[in-house]
């Protein structure tokens, strides 16, 4: 029985329209579309916490010049990052790096399927993209006091910097040391909601990210 079979934050699913907008399913396309027209040499996937950092300065300035595309979805999980990659998000594109940042809104899934749908996202991408490298972003601490789901996401951490090691083409990279304080809280000037990072938090915790990228970047031989 595959991981897919036995672990739901493995299984792909789109969101569904309950709105009636039809705007998750519009994003979706919307990428399919860029993977028609760009060339992009880093592809980032995941939910908002991806999204999000498109509309701060840091990402103009780390980040854009890389030649990259977003394919961020706010509330996005595992499975529906999943279905976005086996439904034309991969098409046509050829990217050096993947950097994949979600599963902090599987809130039905344990911490132990939650690192199994991360894996299986990193499986498929290294099935279909076999020349790629891709670094996994480790979940950030979440709430202003310690919590549950806090503790989870830290569990989620553990069990992929495990998982993950066994792929030579993949890295894990914590980007949440200095998140938070001595006394367990986090500070609103780093996320505003206590969730999602404020312009100041992104600027705080991506150096090491952008680093590692401009190393495999550099590493990496040109498409041919």
């Amino acid at each position: 029985m595959s991981q897919e079979d036995c672990n739901p934050a493995a299984r792909p699913g789109a969101v569904e329209d309950v709105q009636g907008d039809g705007r998750w399913i519009s994003q979706h396309n919307r990428f399919v579309q860029e993977c028609k027209d760009a060339e992009p040499d880093v592809l980032f996937v995941g939910d908002s916490m991806v999204q999000l950092m498109q509309q701060h300065g840091v990402w103009k300035e780390l980040f854009s010049p890389l030649h990259v595309l977003n394919f961020g979805i706010a509330g996005d999980t595992t499975c529906n990052v999943l279905w976005r990659l086996h439904n034309g998000e991969l098409q046509n594109i050829r990217p050096k790096v993947v950097v994949v940042w979600v599963g902090t809104n599987n809130y039905k899934h344990t911490a132990e399927q939650v690192a199994g749908g991360v894996t299986e996202i990193v499986q498929l991408l290294i099935n279909q993209l076999p020349h790629t490298k891709v670094i996994v972003l480790g979940l950030l601490p979440r709430g202003e006091k310690p919590n549950p789901l806090r503790e989870k996401n830290s569990e989620v951490n553990h069990l992929l910097r495990g998982s993950l090691s066994r792929f030579g083409s993949v890295q894990f990279l914590d980007l949440s040391p200095g998140l938070v304080h001595s006394d367990g809280t986090i500070a609103p000037r780093d996320m505003f909601d206590f969730l999602h990072l404020t312009a100041a938090g992104y600027r705080r915790i991506t150096p090491p990210l952008h680093e590692l990228l401009l190393q495999i970047l550099d590493e990496t031989p040109e498409k041919k």
